[in-house]
């Protein structure tokens, strides 16, 4: 009999053992090889640490160091990161090893790159230089499939790139943050799958690191993300992790709220958060992961300029449309990938079900066909949500509406902050999270006014109607480095002109009940003239923007003896707001809804004789009667 003997953190564990007889099992219990003992010098110090999971069982696979050093500064040299193997700047070397295709999705995802929001800061605080810039260079896949290279936002020198590198780097995950409450994060991979806690220390088992500062929570792996992981980034910018669970930062500087203090919750900045109406699908107790592929949160390989080209779920994928019902797909194979990423779930759906399709056509590992309902599976939970089709209901099938995307109608709220002011001073110093290091130049900013409804609606990149939030308004000064004001609360340019941006957004803050029809086709702020008050021909502006008088600061439309027109942009490619023609129609049909309140009228299956209604328009304000009055009873 020979064997061989391989010790694999502290389990002795047999690899080969080639025997020969009868007595092949006795012979080997007598021998050494139970009895042999090594130690891994980790657990001397780390005891009670969490085992990271059954698949990743040895300190040093992960972490690099040397195991059998008892000495802790010998044992820790050559660790990767070190606190954080998982940092892209070490994660070739570590998770990529083991999780190739993993690795090379997340390094094009734009969560990483983060090339659409430093070529929007760039278009709109500099202009469009011709440059795609990401976090770090990468040398990547297009969306055709074309291999680029992309530059580190490192060389971009200018204010975009400063304010980036200075500002918005920390919120994402080429970068660790341990500075905010709330919003802590580790870089990387672990940034999702070691989640941190509310001020970034370690509170598991391990005596020897209880307390640590900046830390995951604990040492063990979370496969699925829970709605807190999303929280610690999207609490900002868009706030959708906020708006999803029902919270709202619009009263911020911790203005009390309820007993002389703030509140009920806080958030990092210091930010005030309270109640509003959750969304739909946070009520029926559905995660963000239960909508979100992996695909939309980890990338699919390729390299995309914008988050709306990366995220693959769409309304229509479960709800279906008006013309539509939800398409699906028969799994051919059970390795597929839909079905592989299912089996980490708390339920799996039957291997045999039609799985629904994306709008990219892939087939979700969660939501399935169930005889005639489509099932939504909550992957932490394996709850069945049911998702109504809307397929062929009147209300969705109304004429004119078919540019509207769902939460145009369907938003309960949508967060909206006018006025950014910021201010750059070149004598101070601040933390460049790229470079790493301090260098000249500090921005501070101060907003005017925040609000959550009404908001406004312009057509969005795919051409549909879409809610808009301002994206940025921002007023910028400047001090150079002796401290004088070179630049005063001046609007930078978009394509070719000084003026304010809105952009469209996706608040996920879903409401069952529609916004109602009067509101929208009657009330002028939907269509982007902000707060206002009317008289013949006019709409006035109330909350007017400190640098245009005649402007409001809330809104991107005016009518002035009549006429419509707009003044601020609409950023996103083929965005625009709302035409002359486009606005008229929409108030005219206001006309319709006196009578007609509901949308399932059959009056609204067919098409709106727009002349018609004019000419009624024009017999009213003529002092005709369009209607005989109602005979007594």
């Amino acid at each position: 009999m020979s064997f061989t003997v391989t010790f694999k953190n502290c389990a002795l564990k047999c690899l080969s053992v080639v025997c020969a007889g009868a007595a092949a099992t006795l012979l080997l219990s007598l021998s050494g090889c139970f009895f042999a003992e090594t130690e891994n010098q980790c657990e001397r110090c780390h005891v009670g640490l969490e085992l990271a999971s059954e698949s990743h069982m040895e300190c040093v696979a992960c972490h690099g160091g040397d195991v059998t050093e008892t000495d802790m500064k010998k044992a820790h040299a050559g660790m990767h990161g070190p606190r954080n193997p998982s940092a892209p700047q070490v994660w070739d070397k570590t998770c990529g090893k083991c999780h190739p295709y993993q690795l090379e999705r997340v390094r094009s995802n734009i969560m990483y790159t983060n090339t659409g929001f430093i070529k929007n800061i760039q278009l709109t605080w500099e202009g469009d230089d011709g440059q795609l810039y990401a976090t770090a260079q990468e040398k990547l896949f297009d969306a055709e499939g074309n291999p680029i290279v992309r530059p580190g936002v490192a060389e971009l020198n200018n204010l975009a790139g400063e304010l980036y590198r200075k500002y918005c780097a920390l919120c994402h995950i080429g970068v660790e943050n341990h500075l905010v409450w709330r919003s802590s994060h580790a870089s990387g991979c672990a940034a999702c799958h070691f989640p941190f806690n509310e001020n970034g220390t370690y509170q598991g088992h391990d005596l020897s690191m209880k307390g640590k500062w900046p830390h995951s929570e604990t040492h063990r792996l979370e496969p699925l993300p829970d709605n807190d992981v999303c929280l610690r980034c999207h609490n900002r910018s868009g706030r959708i992790a906020l708006s999803y669970q029902g919270m709202n930062d619009g009263n911020n500087s911790l203005v009390p709220t309820h007993d002389a203090i703030p509140g009920p919750e806080l958030m990092g900045g210091p930010r005030n958060i309270t109640s509003i109406h959750a969304d739909i699908h946070h009520q029926k107790g559905m995660e963000c992961i239960d909508c979100h592929t992996s695909h939309d949160v980890m990338g699919d390989g390729y390299a995309y300029e914008s988050m709306y080209t990366q995220v693959e779920v769409r309304c229509t994928d479960c709800h279906g449309s008006a013309t539509q019902v939800p398409q699906v797909v028969a799994l051919e194979r059970e390795n597929t990938e839909a079905a592989r990423e299912a089996r980490n779930y708390k339920a799996e759906p039957p291997v045999q079900t039609e799985r629904v399709l994306t709008s990219k056509g892939r087939a979700y590992s969660n939501v399935f066909k169930d005889d005639a309902e489509i099932v939504v599976l909550g992957k932490r939970d394996g709850k069945r949500h049911i998702s109504k089709v809307i397929t062929a209901t009147p209300e969705h099938g109304i004429v004119g509406h078919e540019r509207l995307n769902c939460y145009a109608c369907h938003s309960y709220a949508v967060p909206q902050c006018f006025g950014c002011h910021t201010e750059y001073d070149a004598q101070e110093p601040s933390q460049d999270f790229i470079k790493q290091r301090y260098t000249r130049g500090k921005f501070s900013e101060k907003e005017d006014y925040r609000d959550l409804y009404p908001f406004a609606l312009a057509l969005d990149q795919r051409g549909e109607i879409s809610p808009v939030t301002p994206g940025c308004q921002t007023f910028l000064t400047l001090k150079d480095r002796k401290g004088q004001t070179t630049k005063d609360e001046y609007v930078t340019k978009f394509k070719g002109k000084n003026q304010l941006r809105f952009a469209p957004f996706y608040s996920h803050n879903t409401a069952q009940k529609a916004v109602g029809c009067s509101e929208c086709h009657a009330n002028p702020q939907f269509m982007g003239f902000g707060q206002h008050s009317i008289s013949a021909g006019d709409i006035r502006a109330m909350f007017l923007c400190e640098k245009a008088d005649d402007k409001p600061l809330d809104g991107f439309m005016q009518m002035r003896a009549g006429g419509i027109d707009s003044f601020a942009g609409i950023v996103r490619e083929h965005s625009r707001p709302l035409n002359d023609a486009e606005i008229r129609r929409v108030f005219a049909v206001n006309l319709c809804l006196v009578c007609h309140d509901n949308p399932r009228d059959p009056i609204y299956g067919e098409k709106l004789d727009y002349g018609r209604l004019k000419e009624c328009l024009r017999l009213a304000a003529a002092g005709h009667v369009l209607y005989p009055p109602a005979e007594p009873r």
